[in-house]
């Protein structure tokens, strides 16, 4: 793919599309909303208002690592708090694909909140081929995806939708986000889910829950970092584990660490984590979150598994 093309030919479908109209930039913080946002901040410039949505479902300092990030750029992030109205949607549901539903509904009654009112008529998002083949394949229900199942997003949300990146795997969209300019901390960055955190707690989603995947998480990825693995993380299950604390039984939660090589997202096979990696991975985990009594590495490839839990 000669990426200067895409990009060119990106630009110009964009300024089409919008004209002379505003647009709100859906931005994650990731490589595909990344790059999403800094075409069509190029395509249309003030007429485009980016927003990050803070959903309580992020890694540590998301929000404000980014809005650091972009502000290099030149570009301006408006941060959401919307946290209260994602866990709300989010109590009570326990079945993988009730929950992403769940989210992706929020996230489009919040984003079609801030479309209506900044008066504008487009949400730009970094949909990729992966997501559309995964959620009309019954896989699992990627949140960024609306008109490939039946849902029209102006009539339910008001506004249309736009998805330059729609064509792209993930390799091609970390070429189109180099050729962007965009910092290597984004375009090499592992993938993280839309649904974010919770997508990595098994069962019921809450503050707490949420908030020991997300230190484990930090430490899996800590500690990881040097084998440059495609994606790593920790995972919450619903069920718990008995361990024991100055000699006295204690019932705990179990985290499952998880580290993934792969190309497209498509297919996946386990990273060989040298023992000490292991090792060291399970002793922080447990001594940092105090919750946790066991620690467990997968070694399931995709498929028959999906990369992430839920």
């Amino acid at each position: 793919m000669d990426e200067q093309k895409f990009i060119e030919d990106k630009l110009e479908e964009i300024k089409v599309t919008i004209g002379s109209e505003k647009a709100i930039s859906a931005l994650s913080g990731g490589v595909d909303s990344s790059a999403c946002t800094v075409l069509a901040h190029k395509a249309i410039g003030p007429n485009l208002k980016v927003i990050f949505i803070d959903d309580g479902l992020m890694r540590e300092k998301e929000p404000e690592d980014v809005r650091e990030i972009f502000a290099d750029l030149g570009i301006t992030v408006d941060i959401i708090n919307a946290q209260d109205e994602f866990f709300h949607a989010l109590k009570g549901k326990f079945d993988p694909e009730e929950k992403r539903k769940a989210f992706r509904d929020t996230f489009y009654t919040v984003f079609g909140r801030e479309v209506l009112q900044n008066e504008a008529r487009f949400l730009v998002q970094g949909t990729i081929a992966a997501d559309i083949i995964e959620t009309k394949g019954g896989v699992k229900t990627q949140h960024n995806i609306l008109e490939q199942i039946g849902i029209d997003p102006e009539k339910g949300f008001g506004f249309k939708v736009i998805e330059p990146l729609k064509e792209l795997f993930k390799p091609q969209v970390r070429k189109v986000a180099e050729a962007l300019s965009l910092p290597e901390s984004i375009y090499q960055r592992m993938p993280f889910p839309g649904p974010g955190l919770a997508t990595r707690v098994v069962g019921e989603v809450t503050p707490e829950r949420i908030s020991l995947v997300r230190k484990a998480t930090q430490i899996v990825e800590e500690e990881i970092e040097s084998l440059k693995p495609f994606q790593a993380f920790a995972v919450l299950l619903s069920d718990k584990g008995t361990g024991v604390e100055e000699g006295k039984r204690k019932f705990g939660e179990i985290v499952i660490v998880r580290s993934v090589e792969s190309k497209d997202a498509m297919t996946a096979e386990p990273t060989n984590v040298p023992w000490e990696i292991l090792t060291n991975l399970c002793r922080r985990i447990t001594n940092e979150i105090p919750d946790v009594t066991r620690v467990a590495y997968e070694i399931t490839g995709k498929p028959p598994a999906t990369i992430e839990y839920v």
